[in-house]
């Protein structure tokens, strides 16, 4: 039997679907009962997958949708299709093209689909993304009140605005903590990730709310879906600088900030970071390799639900592990 393949190009108000290999294209509004009756026509057509591209928000509810009635969903990354269209010759770009070639990209490349997040989860991503928004604000006002006048109006005025968004920083981090505490899974979770040196409470909740996979995928796939894991550039006999590309850019700079702290206040980390660059390794190269280092370690110990435990860290088994050349 031929196998069916939808893409889906998504915008603010308009879906527009496109079926392979037989044509069949319609596009729909985006309003909750326009989204109701496209599953309903997703479902009664048996799709093999249904291809989006990750659009910054505005494809989560169908998707949600798609998911809790039974039809795979595959979100994929818009630079890989669009190197997709390019490599079949597709220089136009409209809506309708871009259906239909999500649709062909999902009929050949047979992407996997992925489970969507509970509400839970989006709740808690929501409050994090949230509150690095307001991190983000406080940090622009600084800057402005640093080349504002000594006393006047714009200074009492920025002044306030900045007492406000810290309020409102505590605020969003109680709320974080009661939802963590609300969840046995997420409490447990929190206190195996905060017990490792170098990850504070923004870490382990970035890691909770925004890379719900870990300590359910192999160290492999996870280096690969933060965008920590080298990848070969070599050609004949020319042997390239291996780099870090793509992945979960806030994970992984959070990551990169509990990394930094690890090579300080982590023993079995900062032994491993200090030998690789006392081999000749860059310092950022040498971070970088603590970052996938670190991961692998918490990964490992959601896995098998194990606190830290810096003896076993500190194995050669553990810290052996050849480093490899890579660039943020």
């Amino acid at each position: 039997m031929a196998t069916i393949s939808v893409g889906i190009d998504v915008s603010k108000a308009t879906f527009v679907i496109a079926v392979h290999p037989t044509g069949e294209r319609w596009s729909s509004a985006t309003t909750p009962a326009a989204i109701d009756a496209t599953i309903a026509r997703l479902r009664a057509l048996s799709p093999t997958i249904v291809v989006v591209e990750a659009t910054g928000g505005y494809e989560r509810a169908l998707v949600a949708a798609g998911v809790a009635a039974g039809v795979p969903f595959a979100v994929v990354n818009p630079r890989q299709v669009r190197a997709f269209a390019e490599a079949l010759g597709y220089t136009a770009k409209t809506d309708t093209i871009d259906a239909a070639v999500l649709a062909e990209f999902g009929d050949r490349v047979q992407p996997e689909a992925r489970a969507v997040a509970d509400a839970a989860t989006q709740a808690l991503a929501a409050l994090v993304l949230r509150r690095r928004q307001l991190i983000e604000m406080i940090g622009m006002e600084r800057n402005r009140l640093e080349h504002a006048p000594p006393t006047g109006p714009i200074t009492r005025d920025l002044r306030h605005h900045i007492r406000w968004l810290e309020r409102r920083v505590a605020d969003v981090d109680e709320e974080i903590g009661t939802a963590i505490e609300a969840s046995p899974v997420w409490r447990v979770s929190d206190d195996l990730l905060r017990s490792v040196p170098g990850i504070g409470p923004t870490t382990a909740r970035t890691l909770l709310a925004e890379l719900p996979e870990l300590g359910h995928l192999s160290r492999r796939t996870i280096a690969a879906l933060v965008g920590v894991a080298p990848y070969n550039c070599d050609s004949g006999p020319h042997r390239g600088q291996r780099h870090i590309w793509g992945g979960r850019a806030q994970v992984r700079r959070t990551l990169y900030m509990a990394a930094l702290s690890a090579t300080r206040s982590n023993p079995p980390l900062r032994a491993f970071y200090r030998r690789l660059r006392a081999g000749g390794k860059p310092a950022k190269v040498a971070l970088v390799a603590t970052m996938h280092k670190l991961l692998t370690i918490v990964n490992a110990m959601l896995k098998h639900q194990t606190s830290w435990n810096g003896q076993v860290a500190s194995t050669p088994a553990s810290l052996n592990g050849r480093a490899r050349a890579a660039t943020v």
